[in-house]
């Protein structure tokens, strides 16, 4: 069924149950989502469930960069680094809007990094193995030109630096937009279905799944030629219901974020640093808030319930305080955090920071394929070859069409190249700034891209554009064409508030509350409960250490 609805959620739970299909994918990750479009627009019958809402675990908790991996340079992981440096480039291309341009200044300091001549090596091969164009290559600096660069760096040790090319995205905008353009080539996905279990045929192989609907209670059967297993730090446990798991094995790391208001750590632009123990920290400004990032520790409690502690905390503000002069950083500056998982590929004898970030496919017995490991930058090629494999095995003599997934743009883009993005922004920008809303250009230009016609043209219909309107338009526009199906859908992975603009989810929360019990005609007892989970989503967003 060809819609993205929340409110056509139950014709979509009937189509999966009434049909076959040619594949079932389950995991609405980055991962998951670039298989389904990746087989849907081979022309195969595909449909894709997600236990929670897309994009909740890993892809909507990472660093929000698609960027090439310059660390795996040092692991000299010389494939992984071609792959998806080549990758930032196609990624950005196919989300103009969405995957920004941003120039990433690397400090170079006495006793740390590879020094001066290694770093400009390192980052000539870097350009040379990702196909960065000439404009964007690295460009080495004088201990003057990093300092101004960056004035607030701690100016003791300064050797130098670097500025190379990177892109900054939202990682669960990116994830919808990859869905929303699946579903237009015929994909079914649907949120809140969780896979429970498999049904097999006379054979013992995988022919589908068995499933729980979180949101009616009902159990539902499924039934496909061929299952993915793409659920991020969850495949082993799919695995292990499948068969019991022999060989390699998944290895869990937390990486967390905080965020700062710029007024309190105001770099002038991202920032990729050593601190004393050899890791790497990234400061990025986005809008008016700064966010730093990130942890690498090993992980083995919840993987329903990350989130950052106190001294993952005050780890990432420790490494601010003494890396850049005139900050000060404390606890109460921390506006929010989010926490993720790392899915890496268990080896022995290594640690978190040397685990590859390679990706690796299982296929058991019964022919469950299983994908894990990889990277945001790399879902795409991950997805390649996932389908490459089903394609080959299972359907060798299905007239299909090649893999294209790197002339697809997503939805929200019709831009040639991100000069046209800057040109429709300030266009949007001349709309909006009669309604006194001109902050709100970039925010709309940067989630929706040019979706954001739709939004605008929507709250004019309500008589003129107003913050009210603008609201509720976007909350209509997420629930109609975005599957937002719950509060913090909308106010986390689709709009990203509840990590750069908490004061602004504070401030309309009531509203969007009230606007989905009328849209979804909630009673007293789901109101209440709907609101208490938000409120859960917020506390644990913003501890109270």
């Amino acid at each position: 069924m060809n819609s993205f609805s929340a409110l056509h959620r139950i014709e979509i739970l009937n189509h999966l149950k009434s049909k076959t299909f040619d594949l079932l994918v389950i995991g609405g990750g980055i991962t998951g989502s670039g298989i389904a479009l990746d087989a849907a627009s081979r022309g195969l019958s595909v449909a894709l469930i997600e236990k929670k809402d897309f994009a909740f675990g890993t892809s909507s908790r990472s660093t929000k960069l698609i960027h090439g991996g310059l660390r795996y340079l040092k692991q000299l992981e010389f494939g992984l680094v071609k792959e998806v440096g080549s990758e930032r480039a196609v990624v950005h291309r196919l989300a103009t809007h969405l995957v920004i341009p941003e120039k990433m200044l690397l400090p170079l300091s006495e006793g740390k990094s590879m020094g001066y001549w290694l770093t400009s090596i390192g980052l000539k091969i870097y350009d040379w193995l990702a196909g960065v164009k000439e404009e964007d290559r690295r460009r080495m600096l004088s201990r003057p030109q990093t300092l101004h660069a960056e004035p607030l760096l701690r100016k003791q040790g300064i050797k130098g630096g670097a500025l190379y090319a990177e892109y900054r995205t939202d990682d669960a905008r990116l994830t919808i937009e990859i869905i929303k353009t699946a579903v237009k080539f015929g994909a079914s996905a649907i949120n809140y279905v969780k896979g429970n279990g498999f049904l097999y045929d006379e054979k013992g192989l995988v022919n589908g799944v068995l499933a729980h609907d979180e949101i009616a209670g009902e159990n539902i059967s499924i039934r496909a030629k061929v299952v993915v297993n793409a659920t991020g730090p969850w495949v082993d446990e799919l695995r292990n219901a499948n068969q019991s798991l022999s060989g390699k094995r998944l290895h869990l790391t937390k990486g967390i974020h905080v965020v700062i208001d710029r007024e309190n750590f105001p770099v002038q632009q991202a920032v990729y640093f050593e601190v004393d123990d050899g890791r790497m920290i990234f400061a990025i400004p986005r809008g008016t808030k700064t966010y730093i990032g990130t942890t690498d520790t090993n992980y083995q409690e919840s993987k329903d319930e990350v989130y950052a502690t106190a001294e993952d905390v005050d780890y990432l503000l420790k490494a601010v305080n003494q890396n850049f002069d005139r900050v000060k950083l404390f606890r109460n500056h921390v506006e929010s955090t989010w926490a993720g998982l790392r899915p890496l590929i268990h080896e022995d004898g290594k640690s978190t920071s040397e685990l590859s970030r390679k990706d690796e496919i299982f296929q058991s017995n019964s022919g469950l394929i299983s994908i894990a490991g990889g990277k945001l930058t790399g879902y795409r090629k991950m997805a390649e070859r996932v389908v490459d494999m089903v394609v080959q095995d299972h359907f060798p003599d299905r007239q299909l069409n090649p893999c294209t997934t790197d002339k697809i743009f997503l939805s929200g883009n019709a831009f040639k190249n991100y000069k046209e993005v800057i040109r429709y922004r300030v266009g949007i920008l001349k709309q909006l700034i009669p309604a006194g809303l001109r902050d709100q250009a970039d925010y709309l230009v940067s989630t929706y891209g040019n979706q954001t016609d739709s939004i605008l043209l929507q709250a004019r219909q309500a008589g003129s554009i107003s913050e009210e309107s603008l609201l509720q338009s976007e909350m209509d526009f997420c629930i109609n064409h975005e599957m937002a199906l719950q509060p913090d859908d909308f106010l986390i992975r689709r709009t990203g508030w509840l990590f750069f603009n908490i004061s602004k989810l504070k401030k309309v929360k009531p509203a969007v509350m009230e606007f989905y019990r009328s849209k979804f005609g909630w009673d007293e007892a789901k109101f209440e409960e709907m609101s208490l989970q938000l409120e859960q989503v917020v506390s644990n967003t913003i501890p109270d250490w």
